[in-house]
């Protein structure tokens, strides 16, 4: 995959942010290292690796279940959304 102008472009739409102008070409470079480390990684064989491998034999913590109210949560999610209106989000019309 070819990071580019295009794309960045794309992914500034997708994402609702803007990369300034000085700032697009090292945006670019960053993104292109990214791929081209993911690149390097689909190359490793793991055939041989079993699908559940973890780096310790103990198993993974689970913790109860317990619902938790807090009335921050709600402002502290709303505040990062592009756009909302009576606590809700606004997202653009998809279907006709």
């Amino acid at each position: 995959m070819q990071v580019n102008e295009q794309l960045l472009t794309h992914l500034e739409n997708l994402s609702y942010l803007k990369v300034s102008e000085d700032k697009r070409q090292e945006i670019i470079n960053q993104l292109s290292q990214i791929v081209s480390f993911v690149d390097n990684l689909s190359q490793l064989d793991t055939n041989s690796i079993d699908e559940t491998f973890t780096m310790t034999n103990q198993a993974t913590y689970l913790r109860e279940d317990e619902p938790v109210f807090s009335s921050d949560i709600n402002a502290n999610i709303i505040k990062n959304a592009p756009r909302t209106e009576n606590n809700f989000f606004i997202v653009p019309k998809i279907i006709e």
